[in-house]
């Protein structure tokens, strides 16, 4: 079968529209057989298509062997005369700050990390190794945990236009195959032994049981039904949003959700409307269980709902609304910053610093959206105008396309309700630089031409 594996990866790659001539492929590289395996297909592919590479590595510090990979990876970018980024996190530590368990933990830093690279890079796609063992694990692990079709969907070929799994169609042994047959080094990460891990339970035990009593072709079955509840789950999204917006309304500028019509739809779609309503008020669904979302649909009139983290819902004159908690209060006043002296924005209770330096080795700054941007120097005019967010605000995060209205990047961003209004905006010249959370603007990227650069970023929270 590893014969064939270029012939699959080449016809995942055309099905799903991954690379064109011309695109700039950052490769997620954590020096293990499935990265290594994807290097090596694309560097073959890369022989028909015209398209850039570069390789980005994450370095967890979960493990005492994970600066081995690192060099690893770093010896593999330089025998290959490839760029190579590369940041390290504590994720143990992110993990308790967030109270996130670890998976979930390094999932949030390594993609953040990848999408801050890409678009320092210039690149168009981001290429991760996940492959068709990933994607059964994938569904059983959301299976056991009682998933809906969303989650059983598993991982996508395409996410955003931009993550791209062109191994999601191959299997492990394939993979590992032909490591073997091309003599290609790789690392092994000795966690992925360790069965108190939930995914290598299944991929250890259930996985080998299930083929060995029930199904032999079971990985490639799931990973068919993980595709059809995706092209399914499409449809139904769609659906979901046409129902949504006719049962939203402004109730004293608040969006609220009409329950009365809300009553009238089939239990499936309220249940769909009603999450999708959460996931808008509170940016993400995370500890939304299928008892929370029952609980909205049944929520009496003029009766109250406490949902996780704190999300009080209140039904009242037959509409169901987010009641806003107590929160340090948004910034309504506007600061004229000449950046020598840290800025206490009171309202937000944030303090910020601005910082400028020769242009360093880029690879060892600490990237994080959330508390610092990095950006040309000499395209910053002070004093900085900081101010609450204005509607109509525009602006071009790095790497973006384009232009969008802040408040659509925000919502895309999955930044809650409740934490928007109270962000500053930092602005130069009448242009905007940097909302904490989001990615410093285009038009102050860093370039070759660079000489000097800022680093603008949160020194400290506070009530």
């Amino acid at each position: 079968m590893q014969k064939d594996i270029f012939a699959r990866f080449k016809r995942t790659v055309g099905r799903y529209s991954m690379i064109a001539a011309g695109d700039s492929l950052l490769v997620a590289c954590s020096g293990g057989a499935d990265s290594t395996a994807l290097l090596h297909l694309l560097l073959e592919l890369h022989r028909e298509t015209p398209f850039e590479l570069g390789l980005a590595h994450f370095n967890h510090r979960l493990r005492p062997a994970a600066d081995e990979d690192e060099r690893f990876v770093r010896d593999e970018a330089r025998k290959l005369g490839l760029p190579l980024v590369v940041e390290r996190r504590d994720v143990k530590a992110y993990a308790r700050g967030k109270r996130l368990n670890l998976e979930e933990a390094a999932r949030v830093l390594r993609y953040g990390f990848l999408e801050r690279a890409a678009a320092r890079a210039g690149a168009t796609r981001i290429a991760t190794g996940h492959t068709l063992n990933d994607q059964a694990e994938t569904f059983l692990m959301r299976l056991l945990r009682g998933s809906g079709p969303r989650g059983l969907g598993g991982i996508h070929p395409v996410v955003k236009g931009k993550i791209i799994r062109p191994l999601i169609e191959i299997s492990r042994s394939d993979i590992e195959a032909l490591c073997r047959r091309k003599r290609l080094p790789f690392r092994t990460d000795e966690t992925n032994r360790d069965r108190r891990f939930l995914r290598n339970k299944i991929r250890l035990g259930l996985i080998p049981y299930l083929e060995r009593h029930y199904e032999p072709g079971l990985v490639p079955k799931l990973g068919r039904l993980a595709l059809i509840l995706q092209d399914e789950e499409a449809v139904l999204e769609k659906m979901t949003q046409e129902q949504y917006s006719g049962l939203i309304v402004r109730k004293d500028s608040h969006p609220s959700l009409a329950a009365r019509n809300l009553a009238k739809l089939p239990r499936g779609m309220a249940r769909r409307v009603v999450r999708a309503f959460l996931e808008d008020r509170k940016g993400d669904l995370r500890r939304i269980s299928f008892e929370d979302v029952e609980a909205v649909i049944n929520l009496g009139e003029d009766r109250e709902l406490t949902l996780p983290d704190k999300l009080r819902l209140r039904r009242e004159g037959g509409f169901i609304f987010l009641k806003e908690k107590t929160a340090p209060k948004a910034p309504s006043s506007s600061y004229l910053w000449d950046g020598k002296n840290p800025l206490p924005v009171l309202e937000a209770g944030m303090t910020f610093t601005v910082e400028k330096m020769k242009n360093p080795n880029q690879a060892s700054w600490p990237f994080d959206d959330q508390s610092r941007c990095y950006g040309d120097a000499g395209k910053l005019i002070f004093p900085l105008l900081v101010r609450p967010r204005r509607e109509g605000d525009r602006y071009q995060p790095l790497g973006a396309p384009g232009r969008k209205k802040l408040k659509e990047i925000l919502r895309a961003k999955k930044i809650p309700l409740s934490d928007r209004d109270r962000l500053p905006v930092f602005c130069s010249d009448g242009n905007i630089v940097w909302i904490p959370g989001l990615p410093v603007a285009e038009d102050f990227k860093i370039t070759p031409r660079t000489k000097t650069v800022f680093c603008l970023k949160r020194i400290s929270t506070h009530p």
